[in-house]
């Protein structure tokens, strides 16, 4: 990133030590490593400082943040823009927009709850407009389902920025837990970063009412948002592109799509489209195209546009399994057996197959590691062949303890999906 300083915190254990461990695996210069408490090796803000001017630069600028991508697909990478020209306390202009999009009010009295680790672009935006604003933020430690339940109900929680992996494990809480706290306070209960099964989404909306807001982004740029009266109308849709922002999908000879066509999800979003990848110019050009005279990026999602301009999404290009010819999306396969009790998480993705080309494995993470792993696999493949066409059936489906995601949700399929496919080249 060729950062010129590091700034840190010793006071949590687990920080100090990812701090101190960061600092001697980059050798990053100790006269650049500034801490505001006491940090071994680092130097004291106040000693830093000592001697400077306290008066402001005669040219402030905002200047700008180089968020990464999560690398759910490969190496993290720096989104890079031009610097922001103007005062750093004009900033709260760009938060205003950013809250509008959910109806959030920042002058009225606000308490943001984050359930997801800071270095989430979409966490740690979201969690900054509410501290330039004044808002209360209550930080958890980790993710607990009813921690949270608990801390909405404690602090009168109005607005949060989620994930669908965190939805599904509330729902999974018992009835009468659920019942013991009050959720009424909440206002803009934000998700997106992954699928949504509709099934999840529709509980979620029965609950938290119309507190659940959904968007498509990335770090890169977006988007699309929806309400939950919206999305009831047309269930599944991940939103109309939002103010200044425009969607297009593209076709695979870079023509515009039809009506309820599927094809690859573009997105344009005024200047904050001009961007590159830092260190990689190539990959930038690769997933940019000029349309109209704009320019558009996208990160490999297949989608449509509906008649009224809602966007649906069906999975990533790079997931997509091809089988005899037939396109088959995992995230279908996905919602489907989330919708099994006893399944707590579950990956979907395409193996080799001498005679398809491809064919579809399952592995599933369940509610109850101690329930009979052939018995449950004979209950949930009987459950997948009522819900799903027989096409699209898990040839092999493999129970494990843990799936693979960050933190926040996103999904390392690719550390499922890669062995099998080592000495086998896929061609989407």
């Amino acid at each position: 990133s060729e950062a010129k300083a590091f700034i840190a915190s010793g006071s949590h254990p687990d920080m100090r030590d990812a701090c101190l461990k960061a600092v001697s695996s980059i050798n990053f210069d100790s006269k650049r490593c500034i801490t505001i408490d006491d940090l071994e090796g680092f130097i004291h803000l106040d000693e830093f400082i000592e001697g400077e001017s306290d008066a402001d630069p005669e040219e402030r600028t905002a200047g700008q943040v180089m968020n990464y991508t999560s690398g759910t697909t490969g190496k993290p990478k720096g989104v890079k823009r031009s610097l922001v020209e103007g005062d750093p306390d004009d900033v709260l202009s760009m938060f205003a927009m950013i809250l509008s999009f959910f109806e959030i009010q920042p002058e009225e009295e606000n308490v943001h709850i984050v359930g997801s680790p800071l270095y989430h672009t979409a966490v740690i935006v979201h969690s900054t407009a509410a501290l330039h604003y004044g808002h209360s933020l209550v930080v958890m430690e980790k993710f607990d389902a009813e921690k949270m339940l608990y801390l909405i109900d404690k602090y009168k929680v109005t607005t949060s920025h989620m994930v669908p992996t965190q939805f599904h494990r509330l729902l999974q809480l018992p009835e009468e837990v659920k019942d013991k706290y009050d959720c009424s306070s909440t206002r803009a209960m934000i998700h997106a970063a992954a699928p949504c099964p509709v099934h999840t989404k529709q509980e979620m909306i029965a609950w938290w009412g119309n507190s659940i807001w959904e968007y498509y982004a990335a770090t890169e740029g977006g988007g699309t948002v929806v309400g939950a009266n919206d999305w009831s109308n047309f269930p599944g849709t991940v939103g109309k592109a939002w103010p200044g922002a425009d969607i297009k999908i593209i076709l695979d000879n870079q023509e515009e799509a039809s009506v309820n066509e599927q094809g690859t999800v573009y997105m344009r979003l005024g200047d904050a489209t001009k961007f590159e990848y830092k260190g990689d110019k190539a990959k930038t050009q690769k997933e940019r195209l000029e349309l109209d005279g704009s320019v558009y990026f996208t990160v490999g999602d297949i989608g449509y546009l509906n008649e009224e301009g809602y966007l649906f999404l069906c999975d990533r290009k790079i997931d997509m399994i091809i089988s005899g010819g037939a396109n088959i999306y995992p995230a279908e396969i996905e919602s489907v057996f989330l919708m099994h009790p006893k399944v707590s998480d579950v990956a979907v993705f395409g193996i080799p197959n001498e005679e398809w080309g491809e064919e579809v494995k399952a592995v599933i993470e369940l509610n109850d590691d101690s329930l009979n792993s052939e018995t449950i696999t004979k209950e949930l493949m009987e459950f997948a062949s009522e819900n799903l066409a027989k096409m699209k059936l898990p040839r092999s489906l493999d129970i494990i303890e843990k799936l693979p995601r960050d933190e926040n949700g996103k999904l390392f399929k690719r550390k499922l999906r890669d062995p099998y496919w080592e000495g086998h080249s896929k061609q989407v």
